[in-house]
């Protein structure tokens, strides 16, 4: 791929959804959730520094993440990690990440992408990338890789197709629906019409910064007129400075609901958000009696349909349990019906931290 593309890794996230093995002190990016020698957020990394040259990538955090950014990838310069003075959701730090590489390269391609999801067939992936970056490099619009919908999951984003392009696998988006009740996600799938949202985002990075200064009140567009000539400090005072003006959004709610050049482009390199244990359950390959056991040692008897984490050093013995999620971190133990559990766990959490506090979260 080309030296003028470029890759913004979001690795910001607290993870609540796979409480109590992602906590507030160490979110589920950087767990080697699986036990392969690797956490999630060196797993992306690795996938681009593949593809892409290593100085081309950037990871965008929160302060409480910084060192273990720094722990985790030790190789990736200090001026390539974005760190917010405040949390404020992955569409201003994506704008930030677009003017510090719009700097560097002005004719560049960005790729956004989160640290946490799962790609299974990586040259997939990187055919859809690169047929992406030649699309948008010639065409200026925001291009979301699309997944096709393999069961009804209430947890993902879902992109309507509308007209094709004068590429035959991207559309532009007709509609997006954040997260729909179980119900809508089926009709989704059945219709043939929707796609999940991946999370990646293409984008040539002129078109990108032109989008979040439409949509945004003009925080960063500012110091290209009060500092024309601004250094890495300014620019970094600057944002100390203002970054608590942006409002709190998403990348996904800011552009897919707000911006009219938004296409989406058809992939197929077996594609998971890792954000739920429901999800977990769903895209992992199964043993007996549709068990999913995730780097534990564990005895099962009369006993299905259930996902299951335990610590290292602990020995599970489990009897007569349908359809549940067993999981253990730290100082607490959860049990609880799979079912949607998204919800679910982000109420435990809510009413765990306000009844025994912080350090149970």
């Amino acid at each position: 791929m080309s030296n003028k593309n470029y890759c913004v890794i979001l690795a910001g996230g607290r993870g609540r959804r796979l409480w109590p093995c992602s906590r507030d002190q160490y979110p589920k990016q950087f767990i080697d959730f699986f036990g392969t020698g690797r956490t999630q957020l060196q797993t992306t990394y690795d996938r681009f520094v593949k593809l892409l040259p290593q100085e081309n990538v950037y990871i965008c955090t929160c302060r409480d993440y910084v060192s273990l950014v720094r722990e985790q990838l030790p190789e990736v310069d200090e001026r390539r990690i974005l760190v917010e003075p405040v949390s404020r959701n992955t569409a201003p730090s994506v704008a930030w990440a677009t003017m510090r590489v719009l700097r560097i390269n002005p004719d560049a391609n960005i790729i956004v992408s989160p640290s946490d999801h799962l790609v299974v067939d990586e040259k997939s992936f990187a055919h859809s990338l690169e047929v992406g970056v030649n699309y948008v490099s010639e065409n200026s619009v925001l291009l979301v890789m699309g997944v096709k919908p393999t069961r009804p999951e209430p947890g993902y984003g879902y992109i309507q197709l509308g007209d094709v392009s004068c590429k035959p696998e991207v559309f532009r988006v007709k509609s997006f629906t954040e997260k729909p009740e179980r119900e809508f996600a089926k009709m989704f799938m059945e219709s043939g019409e929707f796609y999940w949202n991946t999370g990646v985002f293409i984008s040539n990075a002129r078109h990108l910064i032109k989008t979040f200064e439409d949509i945004f009140p003009s925080v960063l567009r500012n110091l290209k007129v009060e500092k024309p000539e601004y250094t890495y400090e300014d620019e970094l005072e600057y944002v100390s400075e203002r970054y608590s003006i942006y409002p709190n959004l998403s990348i996904d709610y800011a552009i897919l609901e707000h911006s009219r050049d938004v296409y989406v482009m058809k992939c197929d390199f077996g594609w998971a958000d890792l954000g739920t244990w429901h999800a977990i359950y769903e895209c992992m390959s199964r043993g007996e009696d549709d068990n999913v056991v995730i780097d534990s040692t564990v005895m099962l008897e009369n006993s299905r349909n259930n996902v299951i984490k335990l610590p290292k050093n602990k020995l599970g013995v489990i009897n007569g349990l349908d359809g549940y999620i067993v999981a253990e971190e730290g100082n607490v133990l959860l049990i609880c019906k799979k079912g949607d559990s998204s919800a679910l766990v982000r109420k435990y959490v809510n009413e765990v931290q306000m009844k025994y506090g912080d350090e149970f979260v």
